[in-house]
């Protein structure tokens, strides 16, 4: 092709209306219109393209198909000040890789960038945008009818999270990273045997860095095509889907990667990002921080997480690092950052953009949740909007993350004198909704793996990791836990390796993989387990000041009053016989779970099955039992006379 007479500019996607609320912030669905489409204009097929670069003095669109020749096919701007330039090219279709050449009124500088809405990119480090028609035939129309059950905050949710890059490689080939499609083959099956209600992927959107893990996004509305085309992740999403188990995007609304081909000073100027580095630049990741306040960016942003919503039938986001959004001063020192309006540390256009963004998810997909990682103790995250909160349907409890390794990571011996740091979670545990995270994060920069943290010997390490997990699906809180954990790594994640599926071959390894898929199974199976796990009525601590042998009791409740389990973790390597309780309701007790049996790895103490109360002195309330409480480890019982 050559000459600017194969371009055509009497045809457009965009209407009056799209540029309105586009311009008001209020356009949901940009995806639709700008970026590159193939169409059937009578009977011509092309692709249309249309980019947002108000700034600009020429913008053409340049590619394999006119030499990479920025004169051949100008794109011509709206006359609406919209900003929008587009433009119809006959013959460009599918898989033509291209860019923009952008000429900014700001200096004549000149620059070839990324299409901010490509569907999908070349694989890095090439970094050009490819275009791509979407079309794919789900087959998961069972779980989306479903789906709103599955992801009720009501319901048992274990997430296991991923990273597609090193889940599983291939030794044969390199060790080259799964396929999409490979994938499909494998995880969902993986999952279901060990009973994870859904899977959470470290950011799959497209990324120049890979060592980034995802977090350095550049293409909001593309799949990496490092494992594959967009219809691959499609396949993944849709084969999980089929198995029963929802699909969690982690999704960076928060900051973007300086890279030349990306969003940063995309026309020549400060159009996505803060012009004024205080407001703009991160300086923990050296990267560009979004303009809140700009319709066209809350237009974008909001745009992007309803495209995976909606195009990949993704069930939930996890926003990462929403305390970086919520604080003008994160990380910054003083004079380095600029006060709100009323002289505050809050970023107001964050905290209004976060609400708008919940209310506008939640209202076009009830069915769905997003999650916040949010690091401090900013009220009302996980509250509705309407309420003051910011809306979103769950957030990572760091807190109880943080204070829980740092108790198993003490020798038993220290442990009664921190007895605090299990016992304060519950002071707290229901002002949001919260999810428990044992995440990527605790497993790199040598921190070690969670195997690797627990103190004593191989055999004690074990049984810890063992009482850890299981302590942790007994407290009210959904849970996430990352590859590896599940098996018992003994190396922290390594992002260019697989995981050690080798160990797998291993007796202790095997019963730490069992323990995890009886604990899930457990979880779902019991409705006292996760029915109240955001209600107060939930839960009950039979004990929890017996600091001095490091054991805690406690009872989780369902709806129905007789509806009980009993957790009881003992933290020390010494066993406890005879211990004595006292519980609310007489009868059986029947022991449903105990970490310490053999088949785990464990040394066998244990109730027989089962234990009876006997009455107490009339002046006491409630009927004593009596319990085996093994080493480093963690017994759940339930009281008989509930068929689950």
């Amino acid at each position: 092709m050559n000459g600017t007479a194969n371009i055509r500019h009497d045809v457009t996607l965009v209407t009056e209306h799209d540029v309105y609320l586009f311009k008001e912030g209020n356009h949901f669905r940009l995806y639709e219109k700008l970026g590159s489409h193939p169409i059937d204009v009578k009977g011509v097929k092309g692709t249309f393209f249309a980019v947002w670069a108000p700034n600009a003095r020429e913008v053409s669109v340049i590619g394999d198909f006119n030499g990479w020749n920025p004169n051949t096919h100008p794109l011509r701007v709206r006359e609406d000040s919209s900003g929008i330039w587009e433009g119809f090219i006959p013959g460009v279709n599918s898989g033509t890789v291209y860019k923009y050449h952008i000429v900014s009124s700001h200096l004549g500088s000149r620059v070839d960038k990324g299409d901010p809405f490509a569907f999908t990119w070349e694989s890095p480090p090439r970094t050009a945008s490819v275009v791509w028609d979407l079309a794919y035939d789900w087959k998961d129309e069972k779980w989306m009818e479903e789906r709103k059950k599955r992801n009720s905050l009501h319901s048992p949710l274990s997430i296991y999270e991923v990273h597609a890059g090193s889940w599983r490689r291939v030794p044969e080939e390199g060790m080259r990273s799964l396929n999409w499609n490979e994938m499909a083959d494998m995880l969902p099956g993986y999952c279901r045997d060990l009973g994870f209600s859904h899977v959470e992927f470290l950011p799959v959107m497209e990324h120049p860095f890979y060592g980034s893990w995802g977090y350095q996004t550049t293409g909001y509305f593309a799949p990496t095509s490092r494992y594959g085309k967009p219809q691959g992740f499609m396949e993944l999403v849709d084969a999980l889907h089929r198995e029963g188990i929802g699909v969690i995007l982690d999704w960076v609304p928060s900051h973007f990667p300086s890279d030349e081909h990306g969003l940063v000073y995309f026309d020549g100027t400060h159009l996505f990002e803060h012009a004024d580095p205080r407001q703009g630049f991160h300086p923990d990741w050296k990267s560009y921080i979004f303009n809140y306040g700009r319709n066209e960016v809350r237009s974008f942003l909001i745009s992007s997480a309803m495209f995976w919503l909606e195009n990949y039938h993704a069930d939930g986001l996890r926003f990462d690092a929403v305390a970086s959004m919520l604080y003008l001063d994160y990380s910054r020192e003083q004079g380095e950052w600029v006060p709100n309006k009323y002289g505050g540390r809050e970023n107001l256009e964050a905290i209004s953009f976060l609400r708008r963004m919940n209310e506008v998810v939640y209202d076009s997909h009830s069915d769905i949740q997003t999650i916040a990682e949010e690091s401090t103790d900013w009220p009302m995250v996980s509250r509705p909007v309407y309420l003051g909160g910011l809306g979103f349907g769950m957030k990572w409890n760091m807190g109880w993350m943080h204070d829980t390794l740092d108790y198993f990571s003490r020798d038993s011996i220290h442990r009664k004198f921190h007895h605090n740091q299990l016992t304060f979670s519950i002071w707290y545990a229901f002002s949001e909704n919260f999810l428990l995270p044992l995440s990527h994060d605790e497993v790199v920069h040598e921190k070690g793996s969670l195997l690797n943290k627990m103190p004593g010997d191989e055999w004690q390490k074990f049984a810890n990791l063992r009482l850890l997990l299981g302590y942790m699906f007994g407290h009210p809180g959904k849970k996430l836990l990352f590859m590896g954990s599940e098996f018992g790594q003994w190396r922290e994640w390594n992002h260019d390796e697989s995981l050690d599926w080798h160990l797998l071959e291993e007796p202790q390894h095997q019963g730490l993989h069992r323990f995890v898929r009886d604990l899930n199974h457990l979880y779902s199976r019991y409705e006292a387990l996760y029915r109240r796990d955001f209600e107060i009525e939930g839960f009950q601590w039979v004990d929890f000041h017996d600091w001095e042998q490091s054991v805690i009791s406690f009872l989780r409740r369902g709806e129905n009053e007789d509806d009980l389990v009993l957790v009881t973790c003992n933290f020390t390597p010494i066993p406890r016989y005879n211990y004595r309780l006292i519980v609310p309701k007489e009868g059986r007790w029947e022991e449903i779970l105990n970490s310490d049996a053999p088949l785990y790895g464990g040394s066998g103490v244990g109730n027989y099955g089962g234990v009876t109360t006997f009455p107490l002195p009339s002046r006491e309330n409630g009927y004593s039992l009596t319990i085996n409480l093994p080493p480093l480890g963690v017994v759940f019982f339930r009281l008989m006379g509930l068929e689950k």
